[in-house]
């Protein structure tokens, strides 16, 4: 396949890297501004892995997009909206979009894919790319498992049959909306195991990991997504990678900001705690410790004093995921 992948962070990297190692043709598209790019353009090294000459290198946006069959997109979620304008007015009619990334939009609360599908013709198929890995991982040739899930059948088949590899396993997705919710909501969870860090209260993490997935299954019934979902690869599945892991952005943020240390690496668990506001209001669906963690994140409410809120529930009468009948 021709691909290009757009966004040259420390995901569109791995996946460009991935990719062309597997034997597709690939382009890495960057901005112009970008540090990362010009890191790449540089040494063809962005100090987590290097990239073999047969991977070509553009800030050309025009040129990457056209000549590609699929276009893989790993950006910040808050920018996909912004990203897809700039995509419009070119002719990509017939090409398949994959987004390689985990978030929610903050103001509408919508599912990426949705923002996607918004934007591109209706011969254009879109897909997820999901699960757990990190890059540091990937690149030292550790296995993992992941999904692609897509509303079009034949394209998730034919992805899944172009991208495994040895280094990755694909699975077929087999509920869209599910599957992005855990995705995205995980990393609002791996803020918490965060906290927990930072506070050295990681022994809370097992409570923390059977209640935030019963949370999460809640959201993704009320939304029409099969509740089973939070508990495969996206969401539990992906809990190792993002509340335990030295290389998880989240949990590491998380850490820091309860102890007062600066993090400058993207966390996009953070804009995913506001955008859950929203889909609680709108699905009307209790989420404590999401809310838990947008009140300390948005509202300076104490970690600390939030956390013995929420391990300390009064009981209720059916299971909230901790198998003993308390919440």
């Amino acid at each position: 396949m021709n691909i290009t992948v757009i966004g040259c962070g420390r995901w569109g990297s791995l996946i460009a890297w991935y990719l062309d190692r597997i034997g597709h043709r690939v382009t890495l598209y960057g901005r112009a501004g970008s540090a990362h790019m010009r890191e790449f353009l540089s040494s063809r090294s962005n100090g987590l892995l290097s990239l073999p000459e047969s991977v070509h290198l553009s800030v050309d946006l025009r040129q990457a997009a056209v000549s590609a069959e699929v276009l893989i997109l790993s950006v910040p979620s808050q920018s996909l909206r912004s990203v897809m304008r700039e995509l419009g007015p070119l002719d990509l009619r017939g090409r398949a979009f994959v987004l390689c990334m985990k978030g929610i939009e903050v103001e509408s609360g919508k599912r990426l894919s949705q923002i996607a599908e918004e934007s591109t013709h209706p011969s254009n198929g879109v897909a997820v790319w999901l699960g757990p890995g990190h890059v540091q991982e990937f690149y030292a040739g550790v296995p993992n498992c992941m999904v692609i899930d897509s509303r079009d059948e034949a394209l998730k088949h034919r992805l899944v049959d172009a991208f495994s590899g040895e280094l990755i396993r694909f699975y077929y997705g087999q509920d869209l909306i599910g599957n992005e919710i855990g995705g995205a909501s995980k990393n609002v969870i791996g803020i918490a195991a965060g906290f927990l860090d930072g506070l050295h209260l990681g022994t809370l993490k097992g409570a923390l990991m059977s209640r935030g997935t019963r949370e999460i299954s809640r959201l993704i019934e009320a939304m029409g997504g099969n509740p089973f979902s939070a508990y495969g690869l996206c969401h539990l599945g992906d809990y190792e990678a993002t509340l335990f892991s030295p290389h998880s952005h989240n949990r590491a943020f998380g850490e820091c900001f309860v102890t007062g240390k600066p993090y400058e690496a993207l966390a996009e668990g953070y804009y995913t705690a506001a955008a859950l506001q929203t889909l609680e209001r709108q699905y009307g669906v209790e989420l404590p410790i999401c809310d838990a963690v947008w009140r300390v994140l948005y509202r300076g409410s104490d970690a600390r004093l939030e956390l013995e809120r929420l391990f300390h529930r009064t009981v209720k009468p059916e299971l909230e995921g901790c198998g003993e009948g308390k919440s």
